[in-house]
């Protein structure tokens, strides 16, 4: 398991992603799940994993091969004229995947399920962020749905979803999801640190930030810190509750 965020802002898009892959749990190991195409000033690419590692792998390898091999440009994601061809090229290729590596019988089917966050801009159109099912089909982020979550998702999606503003900067952004995904490492052993992050603003098409959030970041620990800090202050200003008077259970 991991857990993948991509965000549309007003300014353009940030992603982030955990780097912990497991068989079990005495086979736990690093694998970076946050991969960009980029052709600076025409069109930037990023993809987010999570799910079946072979078959993470090897979309990835495939698209990789179609952007460099002649022979197998056809088709590229650094040719496609727009984000949704492109979105439609990697649904294609995880479909693909999961077929080649498929077994007769549904529970074998299901184990190399994936799904990818695909966000980018070709110049000349708007950035673009689209979830992909380990069907090869997808959906795009709107205004109603801004961002969007693969892996791990349920307990840092409610700080999102009280917290989100388009309008916020990358900075903001990047506290946000620091916040997501401590929670999300606090509440499930699948998903750690290292994290990477990456950032790209509106019509640049190149990458304008990318790094990598280490164990031990003392940034990321004291946002953590502050967080739970936080949490606690603020249920203690909560209104308080009283039980009523005279009030007795029935058995």
């Amino acid at each position: 398991m991991t857990y993948c965020v991509g965000m549309r802002l007003d300014r353009g898009l940030i992603f982030m992603s955990d780097t912990r892959t497991n068989a079990g749990v005495d086979d736990v190991s690093q694998v970076r799940k946050m991969r960009h195409w980029e052709n600076p000033g025409e069109r930037i690419i990023t993809l987010l994993s999570a799910g079946n590692l072979a078959t993470t792998q090897a979309v990835v390898s495939l698209l990789d091969e179609r952007t460099k091999a002649p022979s197998e440009r056809d088709p590229s994601i650094l040719s496609a004229p727009s984000m949704f061809q492109i979105a439609t090229i990697v649904g294609n290729t995880l479909r693909e995947v999961i077929a080649s590596l498929r077994h007769e019988g549904p529970e074998a089917s299901a184990s190399f399920r994936a799904s990818l966050i695909l966000g980018g801009q070709i110049a000349g159109s708007e950035p673009r962020l689209f979830l992909i099912y380990p069907e090869g089909n997808f959906i795009e982020a709107g205004d109603d749905s801004p961002f969007f979550q693969t892996g791990e998702t349920k307990y840092g999606r409610p700080i999102i979803v009280r917290t989100f503003d388009p309008a916020m900067t990358f900075e903001d952004a990047t506290r946000l999801l620091m916040v997501s995904f401590d929670s999300t490492i606090r509440s499930n052993l699948a998903v750690d640190l290292p994290l990477d992050l990456a950032t790209y603003e509106r019509d640049a098409c190149k990458l304008a930030h990318q790094q990598r959030i280490e164990v031990n970041d003392p940034y990321f620990r004291r946002i953590s810190e502050q967080w739970s800090l936080s949490l606690r202050e603020a249920v203690n200003r909560l209104p308080p509750f009283e039980f009523e008077t005279g009030a007795a259970s029935e058995d």
